[in-house]
Order: structure tokens, then C-alpha cells, then sequence
């Protein structure tokens, strides 16, 4: 040691600056390179809101096996249904900032669920560390045949001249096609009493048998039924025109301009997580999120798969909250 102190030394200060700022970089431990390195040493477990067979199970059961093979380590969906996203947003908002425990999500129900419910145990701005978007889709709405309407503006104008006759149902209150539907009729004009079922299988079945005359349903849940005339597609609630079903227009394009309601689909972290293993995340996920197979079997869904910083999804999360506070308020939707 005393003969690389006189050499330093010998240098001179110059050498003497160089020699110690290289140093300690090469010997400190541990390193964030170090530490993303090593990281995950354990299985990863992601939390997802709803029971399986929806889209976000389908969209985990996707990402978590090659999440896996890029890590070297298991990737377990832990499906955590209850309170309309809530238990499992909780859940992971309590986690160990780690790395280790992802949330999957709707950045729009999320924000609903701020507003319907503003004494949550966590606050989506500071409890929660973004990493990436998912995936995006839309809504069909959809109706019963009997109803005497094949676009929006026949729709509009048959639901003027016969209020409150013509029931829309949803998937349950302050689910994302009821506030879908919410906003179409305040853009609209149109009063049709809200019907909500316990989820998206009742509602197409009461869809259906004309039990009520109007729906959002997903891509996957109207494609069969549209093209057996069981049900009328009128036009999806997304800004553009859904790859899967080019020939339908969008709300907007019928009359309604900026009308919007793309369900997008995030993952989420604990406050707390290493901004190393964010990025980690982010950088895996869209890799694989860029594969052809992963794509197409997204599409399969009515579902494209959508990249994003986590700078961006957090800025989407702040328009939602902005947009969903707008409509719940001059709606009256309450929880009950």
C-alpha cells in the first residue's frame, strides 16, 4: 500500500485526481449497476384486479412467462378481484418497494376510484412509482336489434324522441363502460336509465335477450354476437378506429368531436422502488410488448399492444383524473 501511495504521489495532483476517481468507482458495493445486475434473485409477483379470464389476466398471462424467461426467475399472477380494483391497488401500494410485486391496472378506473372513493387507503399520485403502458383498446356500443338505429345519429335522434325508454346496461356502477356510457349521454342529450350487472358476462346476456336495448362491451365480447345479428355494432368509444374492426367508426367521427374513451391498460410499482429496476421493468416489458406474436395475440383481444415512459403514464393518469372527476361530477354517479 506504501508503494502505490508514493507512486500516486509521484503523479503528481493531476494523476492523484484521475487515479481516485477511478477507484472508488471500480470497489464501491453495491453499485446501482451492481444492484440491477443482480436483480430479480426471487419470483415476481403481479397483482392483477380482476378474476381470471378478463383482459388484464389475459394481457399478464401473456407478458408473465416471457417476463420469466427474461429474468431467469418465475413470474406469478396473483388475481386479487374485489371493491372494483381497490383491494388489489391497496395490496401493492403496502408492498415492499422492491421490485418484486407489480400492479396491473386501468389508469382510468383508477382514477374514477380516487374520485368515488376519496378516503382510500392510497393515493395514486404517491403511492405508486409508473412504469409502463400495456396495452389500449375500446368499447362497441352495441344494440339490441329491435332498437330502429345502425349509426350514432339514428340512435341519438330515436333516443330524444323516447326518453327514458331505452335502457343502457353496464358491467356494474362506476365500472369503465358505465362511465363510458355516462359521458355519451352527456355529450348526447339522451336520458336512458343505467342498468348495471355484475360484471360483463351478465350484461351481454341481458344485452342479448333485449333485457336492456344498450351496452359498451368489449371488441372480444360484441365480435361474435355482432356477426351472428344478435346485436348491432354502431361505433367504438376509442379516439381512432379499432385495428379489429376498421369498417366502424368512432363516436367522434359521428358527431360527437374529442369524445374518448380508450381503455388503456399499466403496470405499476410501489412508491418506493428503485428508480434502476423501474426502468429495468419498463425497458423488459416493452421488449416484449414490441414481439410480432405478442402483438397479434393482443389484437386476437381487440387490444394493441402501447409502450410508454413512465413519465407519459403518468401524465395519463393525471388526464383521467381530470376527465372522470368532470363526468362523475355532473353525472351524480355515486358508488351505491
Amino acid at each position: 500500500m506504501e508503494q502505490f501511495v508514493s507512486r500516486c504521489a509521484a503523479l503528481g495532483a493531476l494523476g492523484v485526481a484521475l487515479l481516485c476517481s477511478v477507484l472508488p468507482a471500480k470497489t464501491m458495493i453495491p453499485s446501482a449497476v451492481a444492484a440491477e445486475a443482480r436483480y430479480p434473485t426471487k419470483p415476481i409477483r403481479i397483482i392483477d384486479p380482476f378474476p381470471p379470464g378478463g383482459a388484464t389476466d389475459y394481457l399478464d398471462r401473456i407478458i408473465a412467462p416471457r417476463l420469466s424467461e427474461r429474468f431467469g426467475q418465475p413470474v406469478i399472477v396473483d388475481n386479487r378481484p374485489g371493491a372494483g380494483g381497490n383491494l388489489s391497488a391497496e395490496i401493492a401500494a403496502r408492498a415492499t418497494p422492491d421490485g418484486y410485486t407489480l400492479l396491473m391496472n386501468l389508469p382510468g378506473g383508477m382514477a374514477a376510484g380516487r374520485v368515488l372513493f376519496p378516503r382510500l387507503a392510497y393515493d395514486i399520485k404517491k403511492d405508486f412509482a409508473y412504469v409502463t403502458l400495456v396495452a389500449a383498446g375500446t368499447y362497441v356500443l352495441v344494440a339490441h336489434p329491435a332498437v330502429p338505429a345502425k349509426s350514432v345519429s339514428e340512435l341519438v335522434t330515436f333516443a330524444r324522441s323516447k326518453p327514458e325508454q331505452l335502457h343502457f346496461g353496464s358491467a356494474g356502477v362506476a365500472s369503465p363502460p358505465h362511465l363510458a356510457l355516462e359521458l355519451f349521454k352527456l355529450r348526447t342529450g339522451t336520458k336512458t336509465p343505467h342498468v348495471p350487472y355484475k360484471g360483463a358476462g351478465p350484461l351481454v346476456v341481458a344485452l342479448t335477450g333485449g333485457e336492456v336495448q344498450l351496452g359498451f362491451v368489449s371488441v372480444a365480447g360484441a365480435s361474435a354476437l355482432v356477426k351472428a345479428g344478435r346485436l348491432n355494432a354502431l361505433a367504438v368509444s376509442s379516439g381512432k378506429r379499432a385495428k379489429s374492426l376498421p369498417t366502424l367508426p368512432t363516436i367522434a367521427e359521428s358527431g360527437y368531436p374529442n369524445f374518448d374513451v380508450t381503455p388503456r391498460y399499466a403496470y405499476m410499482v410501489p412508491a418506493a422502488t428503485p428508480k434502476h429496476i423501474v426502468r429495468l421493468l419498463n425497458a423488459e416489458i416493452g421488449k416484449i410488448l414490441d414481439m410480432p406474436d405478442v402483438r397479434v395475440a393482443f389484437l386476437a383481444q381487440g387490444l394493441e399492444a402501447t409502450r410508454s415512459t413512465p413519465e407519459r403514464l403518468r401524465q395519463i393518469m393525471e388526464e383521467e383524473l381530470v376527465r372522470w372527476t368532470k363526468v362523475i361530477t355532473e353525472a351524480n354517479i355515486t358508488a351505491e
